[in-house]
């Protein structure tokens, strides 16, 4: 049970009167009126300090203090009045002589004084570290989010510049990821710009010229109309991706996760894939290692995954080359690997593969490298299930991606 501060004031001064009045008795063996007259001197003194304790506490005159030093300068004052008070009363109550009283009086006016002065210096030192912590406030106020306030010392003050420095550090990376967002959010602008208005001229030009009767022959039309929904195709496919990246942005990725056969999904992607390999005189092979099923997933979205990594593996391999992808168990883990013999990776590449609108090659149009899209959204994805993926490559050598999602 927590014991409030006027509480613990008031314990403790009894506790120091019972204390005194212990030792009196036992240094000096009085008799029992003398005791009794020490008691009602103490006790008077005791009174004293509480009622000014208290009257000090609850019309809060040291919270009116200009500065937290002369706050402190006035507890040692007042601690010290009441010293000398407590003192000089008991001695003028128990007849000392004036000779003695006098002499009692100068050394506490000189113990008074002496424990003034040293409060003000050790309240100089605890107000100069909090001086050093408002300068860095200060700081951080006018948008600097690198102040950080010196930490001295295992008390409070140093708590509290402890916690400061963590609040300036959390604010430091939120303002970091606020620049990295509205760089992002420019990106997404520009790339979204670009690559919707090259299938939306392509459709617009193929339907003009449907429209104004530039086509009559039957099978061109059905070329155009093809060729439009293709462009259409492309369209789906872009805003479906912006509308997953949004969703990886505001946190708002809702996984329908529920056991399911990862084989089955592996062997339906390499399925859907074999006739775009084989056209393109691509080997596309696949394995899955026993005990990979049943994994808790949101089937369609891993479905997403595979399809981005295969369709890249396959869009960057040459004719003749090799597709292979392989799920396997890996410490309470099931990894998949998605290899290809391709052209790989520059390395200057490898650290930004997985940023939104990154392409190795800035001249690359949609047919060739993608709207940069696709390992972003397949490292949101895989991250929602709680794994990470990763990705090995050396030029001429292929690439190798891999991500990993738990078992259980």
């Amino acid at each position: 049970m927590k014991i409030s501060l006027p509480l613990r004031y008031l314990l403790g001064i009894l506790l120091t009167l019972a204390a005194s009045l212990a030792l009196f008795y036992w240094l000096m063996r009085p008799p029992m009126s003398d005791l009794e007259h020490m008691a009602q001197f103490l006790s008077v003194t005791a009174l004293i300090s509480i009622v000014a304790g208290f009257a000090a506490y609850r019309f809060g005159w040291l919270e009116r203090a200009p500065s937290v030093r002369w706050a402190l300068v006035g507890t040692y004052i007042l601690a010290s009045g009441l010293t000398f008070l407590n003192v000089w009363v008991t001695a003028r109550l128990m007849f000392a002589s004036e000779h003695d009283l006098q002499l009692a009086t100068i050394l506490l006016v000189f113990a008074s004084g002496i424990a003034i002065i040293l409060g003000g210096f050790f309240a100089s030192t605890l107000t100069e570290r909090l001086a050093r912590l408002e300068n860095a406030t200060q700081t951080l106020e006018t948008g600097d989010f690198s102040a950080r306030a010196p930490i001295s010392g295992s008390d409070e003050i140093a708590a509290l510049a402890q916690s400061f420095n963590q609040m300036a550090g959390q604010l430091q990376q939120a303002a970091e990821k606020q620049k990295e967002l509205d760089h992002l959010r420019r990106d997404l602008v520009a790339w979204a710009g670009h690559d919707l208005r090259t299938p939306l001229a392509s459709i617009r030009l193929l339907v003009e010229a449907l429209a104004d009767g530039v086509v009559s022959d039957p099978e061109t039309s059905r070329q155009y109309l093809n060729q439009a929904k293709k462009q259409v195709d492309v369209l789906a496919s872009l805003i479906d991706d912006l509308f997953q990246v949004s969703q990886l942005d505001a946190g708002g990725l809702l996984l329908h996760c529920e056991p399911a056969s990862l084989s089955d999904l592996l062997s339906d992607t390499l399925e859907s894939f074999s006739g775009l390999a084989a056209q393109r005189g691509i080997r596309l092979e696949g394995s899955a290692a026993p005990g990979i099923d049943p994994l808790e997933m949101d089937v369609q979205r891993m479905g997403r995954v595979l399809n981005n990594l295969v369709s890249n593996a396959l869009r960057h391999t040459l004719p003749g080359g090799l597709v292979s992808v392989r799920a396997e168990r890996e410490n309470g883990l099931v990894r998949v690997t998605v290899q290809d013999s391709g052209e790989g990776i520059p390395p200057e590449d490898l650290p930004h593969v997985f940023e939104r609108f990154y392409r190795g090659d800035r001249s690359r149009n949609r047919s060739t490298g993608g709207a940069g899209l696709g390992l972003a959204i397949a490292k949101g994805v895989v991250e929602a299930h709680g794994g990470g993926i990763s990705v090995h490559s050396q030029p001429g050598l292929g690439a190798a991606f891999s991500f990993t999602v738990p078992k259980a």
